[in-house]
């Protein structure tokens, strides 16, 4: 064989294992909560697959451990080696790890202090990181991990605003005890929050302080955090934050992607 060969040989080889990784990530991508166990019938007709190929792939998957034969079936689950795998993904694509990049980028963008935000149990909201401007003046979170009132400032607010239905209901049952006022324009803020995609605050729970914050989604297109950028009062209202929004959705956009959320699922 010449050296022409041997170059055909290579790339058709390399095209064979390529084809292969791809038919294993299919197989592997078929299960999902939804359907943890699957029969080879099944996965060959989810994935367009032969029979025999689906079964020569699935028993190969399942020697590396990718795969587990369920007890006293024919079907299959995911394998045991999968959540060594998970785990070490876990620990790279959490918030912190994957936000500070984002945030520097967006910082640069705008020029002033971005925060990162998440909602708690309590329920409380909870400013976890932070980029601060490069200007003199400039807001900085000097609470970091402080528990806030989750009404208070726009990214509360927007967390609030995309909160499963009984967490936000029961902020706002245990707020109009106190000022029902409030309670009724958060409920009408909430809906506007969750049309146009930000949440502005004026000087609501700093004075001198103005803010606006976006969605940060994960895989489960659940929302799991809040950019916001702050601002000095002096230097921007509800038009200069509006004008920020494109490169916060696009910052978020990009975090959320790297917590593995698809756009194709906000359409659903």
């Amino acid at each position: 064989m010449n050296a022409g060969e041997d170059a055909v040989d290579d790339t058709a080889g390399r095209a064979s294992g390529v084809q292969s990784i791809d038919r294993a990530v299919a197989i592997l991508t078929a299960f999902s909560r939804a359907r943890p166990v699957i029969g080879i019938s099944e996965l060959a007709k989810h994935t367009g697959l032969s029979r025999g190929t689906t079964h020569r792939l699935v028993s190969a998957l399942a020697a590396h451990g990718m795969l587990a034969q369920v007890p006293d079936s024919s079907a299959y689950s995911l394998g045991p080696r999968l959540l060594g795998l998970s785990e070490a993904a876990r620990d790279q694509l959490s918030l912190d790890v994957q936000a500070r990049p984002v945030m520097t980028w967006l910082r640069d963008r705008t020029g002033e202090t971005v925060g990162l935000h998440i909602l708690d149990s309590l329920p409380s909201r909870r400013t976890i990181a932070q980029v601060e401007s490069l200007q003199a003046l400039r807001r900085t979170y000097t609470d970091l991990g402080a528990a806030k009132p989750p009404y208070q400032g726009a990214p509360g607010k927007l967390l609030l605003a995309h909160a499963p239905e009984d967490v936000s209901a029961g902020v706002l049952a245990e707020l109009e005890r106190s000022d029902a006022d409030i309670a009724a324009r958060l409920k009408d803020e909430f809906a506007d929050i969750r049309r146009d995609g930000y949440a502005i605050s004026l000087q609501e729970r700093v004075p001198g302080v103005v803010a606006v914050a976006v969605p940060v989604w994960d895989h489960t297109n659940a929302v799991v955090a809040a950019l916001s950028v702050s601002v000095p009062a002096v230097r921007a209202g509800r038009e200069e934050l509006v004008a920020m929004t494109p490169a916060m959705r696009e910052a978020a956009a990009t975090l959320s992607s790297r917590l593995g959320h698809s756009p194709q699922e906000n359409a659903r």
